[in-house]
């Protein structure tokens, strides 16, 4: 939970395969204990995740330390809680008050632990526009991806994937 956690929190115009993910597999070997969210918890508390993370922007440390506390005071510790929480818009609006977080921050951290989902970014947005759909607000653009997803037989979140990693290659 804490590479979740951190991984929603640093992604955020960052260079995912070179810069986030080494350092995301780092956190995972060297804090095992942050497994659930009550472990890593436990873990900033006694560390600097920004020096556990190599990464020094105090704004995305306090995204994962807000999203930290917030899913323990709702009692979600593990991957299929989190999973499960996410079901109910309240639970939902209430990531969004987490300063940080939007509705791509909350797509993309239900398909981090198996949902499936469109978490619009600036690649798939690209994309769009290369297709013609430009100036689409985030949840009609996220309602065209879906509704592309079940004319081609696809997941949504497979579909979401396949876009971002072309259009990540060509950034």
């Amino acid at each position: 939970m804490g590479a979740v956690i951190c991984d929603v929190s640093f992604q955020p115009r960052c260079k995912y395969e070179g810069t986030l993910r080494p350092r995301l597999l780092h956190l995972q070997s060297s804090w095992p204990d942050a497994r659930t969210v009550r472990g890593f918890q436990r873990r900033l508390v006694t560390e600097d995740l920004a020096v556990a993370m190599k990464f020094n922007h105090a704004g995305k440390v306090a995204t994962a330390h807000a999203i930290t506390d917030l899913l323990a005071a709702h009692e979600v510790d593990t991957r299929e809680d989190l999973h499960t929480w996410l079901d109910r818009q309240d639970n939902r609006a209430a990531l969004r008050t987490v300063k940080g977080v939007g509705p791509k921050s909350i797509d993309y951290i239900g398909n981090l632990v198996g949902r499936s989902h469109v978490a619009v970014d600036v690649h798939l947005r690209a994309f769009a526009v290369d297709a013609g759909a430009t100036d689409l607000p985030y949840d009609q653009l996220r309602a065209a991806y879906e509704e592309a997803a079940v004319i081609l037989g696809h997941d949504r979140g497979a579909l979401e994937h396949a876009v971002w990693r072309h259009r990540s290659k060509a950034a």
